[in-house]
């Protein structure tokens, strides 16, 4: 992910591959997004299973979408040291040892195992 200051010192080429980018994105999750919401869905179910808190549910979908503690704490407006007790709550409530193991266990089985024959 590309925060802002880094944005601004892209240069016009770079920019204009991000902005495609961005597109590309935008159209991958329109096309998919009833997949998307279903898989949305069945995470919550999970969180839910776990007993997560509601700050530990918006923890949660924000660690699998790859943002930073520092990230996630600017976005809910508290501290990087509340969102790293959360997310530790997170793992020990789910049984796992950090962010990869969680992250895993939602992604593994929706990506293909040999890649090396992916065009």
């Amino acid at each position: 992910m590309i925060s802002r200051r880094e944005k601004n010192v892209l240069s016009v080429k770079e920019r204009n591959k991000f902005k495609f980018s961005e597109a590309e994105c935008k159209y991958w999750r329109d096309e998919n997004k009833h997949l998307i919401q279903g898989l949305a869905e069945k995470i919550l179910i999970q969180f839910n299973g776990w007993q997560l808190t509601k700050a530990e549910i918006e923890v949660g979908f924000l660690i699998l979408k790859g943002f930073s503690f520092s990230e996630m704490a600017g976005l809910r407006g508290g501290s990087e040291r509340t969102v790293r007790e959360q997310a530790s709550n997170i793992y020990n409530k789910a049984g796992m040892h950090g962010r990869a193991e969680f992250t895993a266990y939602f992604l593994e089985d929706l990506l293909p195992t040999n890649t090396a024959n992916s065009n």
